[in-house]
């Protein structure tokens, strides 16, 4: 079965692209969730069109995205955290922990754009990747600090 993308779809292609997937997977599951369409004629010509849109729209969130990169230089989150010996943590910082440290400085970054392999589980300094855009990833420090106890105090 051809279908024809409305999305990016992951590990099987970008929006606009007529690709080929089995029957069931299209009919089941991409074509429910809108995220493609069938591949005929008639749908060819409008996603011709939705590609040209889809390019104006492509350069202009790529350059928004450069402008909020360039506001991350320099950017700094940290969090303080109940650590035991060795300076694990007491549970971890998340994408979301991150995410929501980031929307107090008035950034809205989506916590999935946040590439983090793991949670952070221990003390430190953390440089994370944070995709703005396909083609535009930024960096961020996270530093991450042993909140004082009531033995120390």
């Amino acid at each position: 079965m051809e279908v024809i993308l409305k999305e990016d779809v992951p590990k099987l292609g970008n929006r606009g692209e007529v690709v080929k997937v089995a029957e069931g997977y299209g009919r089941n599951f991409l074509l429910p969730r809108k995220l493609a369409i069938e591949a005929t004629v008639a749908n060819k010509t409008v996603i011709e069109q939705m590609k040209a849109a889809a390019v104006r729209r492509s350069a202009k969130e790529k350059s928004e995205a450069e402008d909020l990169s360039k506001q991350f230089d320099g950017l700094e989150v940290s969090f303080r955290r109940k650590a035991g010996e060795n300076d694990q943590l007491f549970g971890s910082v998340t994408g979301g922990d991150i995410a929501e440290a980031l929307e107090k400085k008035g950034f809205h970054i989506d916590k999935r754009k946040i590439q983090l392999h793991e949670a952070l589980k221990t003390i430190g300094e953390f440089t994370i990747a944070v995709k703005l855009h396909k083609d535009v990833t930024t960096h961020l420090k996270v530093v991450i600090a042993k909140e004082a106890t009531e033995e120390q105090a």
